[in-house]
Order: C-alpha cells, then structure tokens, then sequence
C-alpha cells in the first residue's frame, strides 16, 4: 500500500474522529462564552488557545468538523445520487436527445460555480447549512454525470458488453449489472475528490455567510472572524487554516492513494 494512501487515510481519519468524539463530548462547551479568557495563546488549559469570545479554539475546531464533513458528505451524495444515473443513461443513449438533453444541462450547471449557485439559493431562502448542500450538490452532480458517461462509454464497445447484448440483456440491465461494477473505482476516487473539494466550498461559504449560522461551529466562519485579528492573536486563524488544509490534503492523497491501488495498470507498473 502506497505511502499516500496510508497518509491520506491518517489524516482523514483524525478529522473524522475528531467530528464523531465532538458528537459527545469537547473539552469546552463551544456556545459558552468567558470573555475575561479571550484571545488567551496556546496553554496548558487551552491548548489551542481561545477566540474572541473566550471559546476554546480546540473545541471548536472538533464541532466544526461535523459542519464541514455533514455538508461536503450529503452533498456529495446528492451528486453521486443524481449524476450516475444519468452519466449512465446518457452513456447507454449515446447520441440520442436523452444524452444531449443530459450533457448541455451539466454544461448549464457548470456555468454556475457553487458560489453563485449558493448566492441565489440563500437570496431566496436564506443562508443555512441546508442551502450549503443544495448548491454544492447541485454543482456536483455534472462532474459526477461526466465522470460516469466518460467511463462507461469505453466499456460499451468491449465484448462482454456486445455479449451480454446478445443474450437478450436490455441496456439498462446492461448499465447495473455490468457497466456500473467495473467504473466503480472511478467513482470511489471522484468521490474522495469530490468530498474534498466540498469541505474547501463548505468554507468558503461559510467564509462570506452563506453557509452554515452562529451558534453552529463552522471551520470557515472561524477564519472569518479572524481576519480582523491575525497580528493581534494569530493563533485564531492559524489553527482553522491548518484544519482545512490538512483535512483537503489527507482525501486528496487518498484519491490519489486509491486510484493507484484500484487501477490494476498502476498496480502493475509499480
């Protein structure tokens, strides 16, 4: 097994303990204020220091990563939900309306990034965690839906296809029995991939408020509030910078880690 995939898993698994643990039990209680212990560095009582509001920072940082994996976890799941489907249709309906009603829609969305699907989301409902995963799972699922359509088309023309034509199968039977097991690595790794990129869009949304809303920790609405802080207390931007990048960078090195492993020509050629 590959050195980043076991790095890649590491690190997504202490972002994914962390979140579960928070689910029970933080240290601190995030929604306490102490503003006599604000801005405290780094301590023995703190270990992470404190924000502007006295809150533990480590605390914090463990509930906000229910936020970030909730939101990047069910809106990934909307676009995998919705766009296999239909990267499968349209693979199996090559060049009919079906695959180009599909493929100009995803053209559609992906006009749109996730930012801008979100502002007019929360212009008409409001921001909220809930409208966080709309927009990026709506953004989601075209690259799904290309992903899958992309990957199943080199499977249609190989011979147990042709085959299982042949034995009387009709194309959707096809599409689930045979088409879907065998591009099932690709969609693994564009999940991983998917998953963390949604935790960077869940802060960025955060960041500018259209994600989720005080009192619920957000790693990116932590930075937000930082910003005006950063000489003053440097440790308050510090540590939720460094929870996002690692978190990105721990399932960017497991898809990378996966695909190597799932691929058998990479497996070979190692």
């Amino acid at each position: 097994m590959r050195l980043s995939l076991l790095l890649g898993l590491a690190l997504s698994a202490t972002a994914l303990i962390a979140a579960a643990i928070s689910l029970v039990w933080t240290p601190y209680d995030v929604t306490a204020l102490a503003i006599a212990d604000k801005l405290k560095p780094p301590s023995a009582a703190h270990w992470l220091g404190t924000d502007h509001f006295g809150r533990d920072i480590g605390s914090m940082l463990m509930a906000g990563a229910q936020t970030s994996i909730a939101v990047a976890l069910v809106a990934v799941g909307i676009g995998m939900g919705l766009g296999v489907p239909l990267g499968l249709l349209a693979a199996a309906r090559r060049g009919s309306l079906a695959d180009e009603v599909i493929m100009r829609g995803n053209d559609l969305v992906f006009a749109f990034p996730s930012l801008v699907i979100a502002i007019l989301i929360t212009a008409v409902f409001g921001p909220s965690a809930l409208n966080a995963i709309l927009a990026i799972g709506i953004f989601n699922i075209p690259v799904f839906a290309r992903v899958t359509r992309g990957s199943a088309l080199s499977l249609w023309t190989l011979d147990f296809i042709r085959a299982a034509e042949v034995a009387g199968k009709g194309r959707a039977r096809i599409s689930a029995e045979h088409i879907l097991p065998n591009i099932a690595n690709h969609l693994i790794v564009q999940g991983t991939i998917q998953f963390s990129l949604g935790i960077l869009a869940e802060a960025g949304l955060s960041y500018v408020g259209l994600g989720a809303q005080p009192p619920t920790p957000s790693w990116g609405r932590m930075l937000a509030e930082a910003q005006t802080m950063v000489t003053l207390a440097p440790h308050v931007a510090i540590f939720p910078g460094l929870a996002i990048v690692l978190t990105v960078l721990g399932l960017n090195l497991m898809g990378d880690g996966l695909r190597d492993h799932l691929d058998p020509r990479l497996r070979r050629a190692a």
